[in-house]
């Protein structure tokens, strides 16, 4: 298994075209694109060199009624396996 696939599968992302629901807000949103990046994190403290981690960037758009997939509000945020904030912030809707 590549890095890429245990973020995915420790974290419980979701898959593109899944809906989620924001924990906060009781906001539906559908994951419209998924890849895989690298994120910039803190330089190194000895050597001063900076550093990068794998991670999973996904796409999320608002599911409103009578709005076209991919019109509106979007916003993307990305997950290492480093943080938790998938699981803090969003729950997956079972269809």
């Amino acid at each position: 298994m590549n890095e890429y696939e245990k973020i995915i599968k420790e974290k419980g992302l979701p898959s593109v075209g899944q809906t989620v629901r924001s924990k906060k807000y009781g906001t539906s949103w559908r994951i419209m694109e998924k890849k895989e990046i690298w994120r910039n994190i803190d330089a190194d403290s000895k050597s001063g060199d900076f550093r990068m981690v794998p991670c999973i960037y996904l796409m999320f758009w608002k599911v409103e009624e009578g709005v076209p997939p991919g019109v509106g509000r979007m916003m993307g945020f990305e997950y290492t396996l480093y943080d938790n904030t998938f699981e803090l912030n969003w729950g997956i809707v079972k269809n």
